[in-house]
């Protein structure tokens, strides 16, 4: 049974930093590409950062370049979001993804509110 719990959300003001954690399991982790999507209301879900199984390779959203960092433990099957210099745009709900060529697994999503 595929499982993905987010952590780390919650209310931080402008300037803050967060990490998300997504800790999961019942499937082979280190063979997927592991990632981090937002949605925020009453817009579109938006990859924000995405890393490689094997070479570790990152993608990021250009409106979080230089703020954003993915990781992953493969030791730990997670995968890691530290967000620096938090904005108010960054407020929505962020979900972890697992993919590979057939499927995709998620997350049930943690709540970010950037907001003074």
């Amino acid at each position: 049974q595929v499982q993905m719990v987010e952590s780390g959300g919650g209310l931080v003001q402008p300037g803050g930093s967060l990490r998300l954690s997504c800790a999961a399991s019942g499937f082979t982790f280190n063979t997927y590409r592991m990632g981090w999507y937002r949605q925020a209301p009453g817009e579109e879900c938006e990859l924000v950062a995405s890393i490689l199984r094997g070479s570790g390779n990152t993608y990021y959203t250009d409106s979080v370049k230089g703020r954003f960092t993915i990781s992953r433990d493969n030791a730990k099957n997670t995968v890691y979001l530290q967000m620096n210099s938090l904005k108010p745009e960054d407020t929505a709900d962020y979900y972890c993804s697992a993919e590979d060529d057939t499927r995709i697994y998620w997350g049930h999503g943690t709540q970010v509110t950037v907001s003074s």
